[in-house]
């Protein structure tokens, strides 16, 4: 078959780039190997219909592949091999019948799309590397193979939802392969062997030649989990100088990769078992939780061959778009103590302005200069924070993974949807939200939805939603999830608290208490005990852990029409806007996101109920009345409340009132740790260095008052 004039002009130019790798290449050295092996890969797709051409290049381009696959640089019989094939091709590609024979594969080993297999060896080993001699080229490897792990597994999902999406497809391949090729230079052989299976795999879909169903799916999830555990294998390696001394078992992902291979009509009848990789593997970081693929697999029908035109570089490592050329990686390490050191300017910046204040008249030099110090400060503080801001697309991503295995576990069938995945929150946050998602995602599609006959018996479409989304709120972030299953039942929530007796017989809680009851440690509705739920530790972690972030998580819900929650959590936990209020002689901050309003309360306002304790009335709403001096132990000036300032706090979900002495100021302060025996004092978040070099303790509104 003729090409067209334009395709021709296309194979030409990349001809000519690829003689142009052959004039910088020298025997002995790998330079200009992975680009050739792009180039020749560009070619394969651009002269899929002519006979004359496809096989020999594909049996240069198999030559080239097994050099990468055994992690070996150019030889001279490769290279003359390579320079015959870049002046013959031009001839062959105008005028076949006078380019004379291909070149021929002397000293190059045998050809063939069938040689391209490379390794044979299936066995697992240890994984073995050149640890002090390329420390920094396996950090950098480390660093770029998660972010390519976190694109396989954002296109493999999209692609279950739509197999006919070339371009996740095309995402998909490219990252195995650059993982591959990189794996084989630093010499990580069962890593390299299992990307390079994948990747046949993933070429056959890329040719029509085979269709990626939901099964094949999770096999290259699996494998991409064992990748992810191999690489954690390097970085525990990295981190203690010790060589992995346990193996990840590839050799059965491996031959079933490979058993779907040999199948491009459809997947074979019965799947070869798998082994995941062991959760005791040092550094391991996640656990896969695909399960193996069902035994009975349907194989898709045929689908004609269509051959495409591969894009520039296809099959070389993605390249970054144009912002990403501007970024540099940076240990996190290097940014908590770019904060911390912002933190201490901070305080010396306050310390200053204080003893400005009191040595110099307003307007002078001194004064100004303090202005423009506290300005530019502010300004840092503010960039600092910002280099601590990720997107918290990620810790969504692996959501949406656990959602479809979860899926698969409970036979049911869920759509899964993200909102505002691109809002940014401290890192320290988005690390510390994971664990609690991942109970609120279990809990939704194990309890919350329902199975697909009851949602259709009930009037429901077959598939259920869960939806995840992240968006702004005053000086907070969001996050919310939220589903259309069954929502909970605050009849069967009480009767199960009191009869695990956390609720007395006589009580009767509002609607609002009955659902933070689910918060209780050990409470459980499910009636029995399964590997995804039933044992009562799941939402007691969760609020735990959005405690500590200084956040609190609301509930709403309606009995048949699903559940929501509502994760509120502030922008950072380095600095935080505070008041400062005086009880006694002793200072305190309270976050100032807590603190609805504060007032002189009238005497009227105050009143005594016996049993009760202390109320105020404001402007009709009845508050309790908590004094700060009698929870904190300290002795306090105002004995009349009408004498001293009342703080309206919302804390947990409720709202109270908190009598302080008076009010100071209101100021940002660099939150600094108690650490030690005091870092577990019952309504104390931390501590902080005030304008004159005093020490003050933050408190945490929510625990104080609970512990009250």
């Amino acid at each position: 078959m003729s090409l067209a004039p334009e395709a021709i002009a296309r194979l030409e130019e990349t001809v000519n780039r690829l003689a142009s790798e052959c004039v910088l290449a020298t025997a002995g050295k790998d330079d200009g190997l992975i680009p050739a092996f792009s180039l020749l890969t560009e070619l394969a797709g651009g002269c899929a219909d002519a006979a004359a051409l496809i096989g020999p290049v594909t049996e240069m381009r198999a030559a080239l592949e097994r050099r990468l696959d055994a992690g070996q640089p150019f030889d001279q019989p490769t290279l003359d091999r390579l320079r015959r094939f870049v002046e013959w091709f031009p001839d062959a590609l105008t005028t076949p019948a006078a380019a004379g024979p291909a070149p021929d594969a002397a000293g190059s080993g045998p050809a063939g799309p069938a040689a391209a297999a490379a390794p044979t060896e299936e066995a697992d080993g240890l994984l073995e590397f050149a640890l002090e001699e390329n420390r920094e080229l396996l950090g950098e490897f480390q660093a770029e193979g998660m972010d390519h792990l976190q694109q396989i597994e954002a296109a493999l999902l999209a692609l279950e939802s739509n197999p006919d999406d070339q371009e996740s497809l095309n995402s998909v391949f490219r990252s195995f392969h650059t993982i591959k090729g990189n794996a084989g230079f630093l010499g990580l052989r069962p890593m390299q062997r299992l990307a390079h299976e994948v990747e046949t795999l993933l070429d056959l879909a890329r040719d029509r030649r085979l269709r990626l169903t939901p099964a094949l799916i999770t096999e290259i999830l699996r494998s991409r989990d064992a990748i992810q555990t191999l690489l954690g294998q390097v970085v525990h390696a990295l981190e203690h100088g010790q060589m992995p001394s346990v193996v990840v078992p590839v050799g059965a992902l491996i031959r079933s990769v490979k058993a779907c291979a040999a199948h491009p009509g459809g997947e074979p009848a019965t799947a070869v078992p798998t082994a995941a990789p062991t959760a005791s593997t040092p550094g391991a970081g996640v656990q896969p939780a695909a399960p193996a693929a069902p035994a009975d697999l349907t194989p898709p029908p045929p689908i004609a061959p269509a051959p495409t035109v591969a894009g520039p570089e296809e099959g070389a490592a993605p390249r970054a778009p144009a912002a990403a050329a501007h970024t540099v990686r940076v240990n996190t390490e290097k940014l908590d103590t770019l904060m911390g050191v912002v933190g201490e300017l901070v305080i010396v910046q306050s310390q200053l302005r204080e003893s400005a204040r009191d040595s110099s008249p307003d307007g002078s030099p001194l004064q100004r200069n303090v202005a423009l110090l506290g300005r530019i400060a502010k300004e840092l503080q503010a960039t600092a924070m910002s280099l601590r801001m990720i997107v918290i697309k990620p810790t969504f991503q692996k959501m949406e993974r656990l959602v479809r295995d979860l899926a698969r576990d409970c036979g049911k069938k869920v759509s899964f949807v993200t909102e505002g995945d691109e809002t940014e929150l401290d890192r320290t946050v988005v690390e510390e939200l994971a664990d609690p998602l991942v109970h609120m995602v279990r809990n939704a599609v194990d309890h919350g939805l329902e199975l697909p006959a009851d949602r259709l018996a009930r009037g429901k479409a077959e598939t259920g939603t869960v939806r995840l989304s992240a968006y702004h709120e005053g000086n907070h972030i969001v996050v919310e999830l939220r589903d259309d299953g069954r929502g909970i039942d605050p009849a069967k929530v009480l009767a199960k608290a009191r009869a695990q007796g956390l609720v007395s017989a006589n009580a009767e809680p509002t609607r609002e208490e009955i659902l933070r009851l689910i918060f209780m440690p050990g409470f459980s509705t499910a009636e029995k005990v399964t590997a995804l739920s039933g044992r009562g530790v799941g939402m007691d972690v969760v609020k735990r852990n959005i405690e500590r972030l200084r956040g609190r998580v609301e509930i709403s819900s309606e009995l048949g029409a699903g559940s929501i929650f509502k994760i509120k959590l502030p922008l950072t936990t380095a600095i935080i806007d505070g008041l400062v209020v005086k009880v006694g002689d002793d200072r305190f901050i309270i976050p100032s996101t807590s603190v609805q309003v504060a007032l002189r309360p009238a005497q009227t306002a105050i009143s005594l109920v016996q049993g009760t304790g202390e109320l105020l009335n404001l402007k009709g709403r009845i508050l309790p009345l908590h004094r700060l001096g009698r929870r904190l132990g300290v002795t306090a000036r105002a004995e009349e409340p009408w004498h001293g300032i009342v703080l309206v706090v919302e804390a947990a979900g409720h709202v109270c009132a908190l009598l302080v002495d008076e009010m100071v100021s209101k100021q940002e302060v660099v939150i600094k740790n108690l650490g030690g025996c005091l870092g577990s004092l019952p309504g104390v978040a931390g501590a902080a260095i005030l304008g004159d070099g005093n020490i003050a303790l933050i408190l945490d509104p929510g625990t104080l008052l609970r512990a009250a």
